[in-house]
């Protein structure tokens, strides 16, 4: 665990920026889901996704730092019976999830983080 961002436990994430090509971090609440690791991409209800989730479009090659742990990851976008399931216990965890996505029109990403190997 990287930290706590309020109720739940916080991952550092860097990822390539896809305009500049430089590494960008970004805080995130996460939780787990087997060797996996579930991030929103909800900017807070913003209308536009988060410059991560759009760099990780680009390039789904990431890494997370989680205590004294870094690990290679690739990140793909939940959807589905996965996604309902997700968003659920997502939302269980931090209600604050349910109004961000009150918020705004778009769906918010449920994206998974999982171990490169």
């Amino acid at each position: 665990r990287f930290g706590k961002v309020g109720p739940m436990d916080a991952l550092l994430l860097t990822t390539t920026g896809r305009k500049t090509g430089e590494r960008r971090d970004v805080a995130l609440n996460y939780a787990s889901d087997g060797e996996s690791y579930i991030v929103v991409a909800s900017y807070v209800g913003e209308d536009r996704d988060p410059a991560w989730w759009k760099n990780l479009q680009a390039d789904p090659m990431a890494e997370i730092r989680i205590g004294g742990r870094r690990l290679e990851v690739r990140a793909r976008a939940a959807d589905g019976a996965e996604r309902d399931r997700l968003w659920a216990r997502l939302v269980a965890s931090d209600p604050a999830y349910a109004e961000y996505q009150r918020r705004t029109k778009r769906r918010l990403p449920v994206v998974m983080l999982e171990p490169n190997r």
